[in-house]
């Protein structure tokens, strides 16, 4: 067992770091085995997500409020993932389950948080908060470090390419139907002007709330489409009534 003498481990360490060919050899078989042992596993499994009730694609204003979400670098330190330890979901309500984001491109899950996590958000607050919140943050919660967003109030949603955006998601596997893209602009207004009729809209997207979100009627906001994305999060699964799959060893030993 003189390979294992350190003296000799230190020498064999030498030659892998003085010979360049050599150490990217080896790297390059460690990390061939760590894919192999993440990726295989997957082929064996009939799905990865479970199945619940309830989820849908983003109606067009909330896909465009996501947008915003992204752009201003909300996710930075708002991360969308409860993980299944006591303390968060005592705090923040049922562990996330991955269908939840299926839509998502790309995903927010995550564990940095400079702020609190937003994966079920939606309906806690009115939107009269979410819109003081946004505009002023120290005004509601005195001690955040969040920066001022009222500019979203004053700017005007640019639906322009809306239905392209549609487009776009279904490429990378977003069930948008024909229907719902060619009636993307119509739903987008329907969602955020109380004096359209919402029936279609919510036809194609169940649970959607339709209704003035900046409250201020009239031209639709940036703001609008943010506060309705963030008031439809871990809004649409039934999380109480959802029983996880029994595992594999739990179906050998009843």
């Amino acid at each position: 067992m003189s390979f294992l003498n350190p003296k000799n481990l230190f020498l064999n360490h030498q030659v892998v770091e003085k010979n360049a060919t050599l150490l990217l050899v080896l790297s390059f078989v460690v990390v061939t085995i760590g894919g192999i042992v993440e990726i295989v596993p997957l082929f064996y499994l009939q799905n990865t997500i479970e199945k619940v009730d309830g989820m849908r694609p983003y109606t067009p204003l909330e896909l465009a409020g996501r947008n915003i979400y992204v752009r201003e670098g909300c996710y930075v330190c708002h991360s969308q993932m409860i993980r299944p330890f006591r303390d968060e979901v005592e705090r923040y309500g049922h562990y996330s389950l991955a269908a939840e984001s299926m839509y998502d491109h790309p995903f927010q899950w995550g564990s940095k948080r400079t702020g609190p996590d937003l994966a079920r958000v939606g309906g806690r607050y009115s939107d009269e908060w979410h819109v003081a919140h946004l505009t002023d943050p120290r005004a509601v919660v005195p001690e955040s470090i969040m920066p001022t967003y009222g500019f979203l109030a004053q700017t005007p949603l640019d639906t322009s390419m809306i239905a392209g955006d549609l487009k776009t998601n279904r490429i990378v596997g977003v069930p948008y139907t024909e229907d719902m893209i060619a009636d993307a602009a119509a739903d987008l207004r329907a969602q955020a002007d109380p004096n359209m009729d919402p029936t279609g809209l919510q036809a194609r997207y169940p649970k959607a709330n339709a209704r003035d979100f900046d409250g201020n009627p009239g031209e639709i906001t940036e703001m609008d489409a943010l506060v309705a994305y963030l008031q439809m999060l871990g809004t649409l699964v039934d999380v109480d009534s959802y029983t996880p799959a029994p595992s594999a060893k739990q179906d050998a030993n009843p």
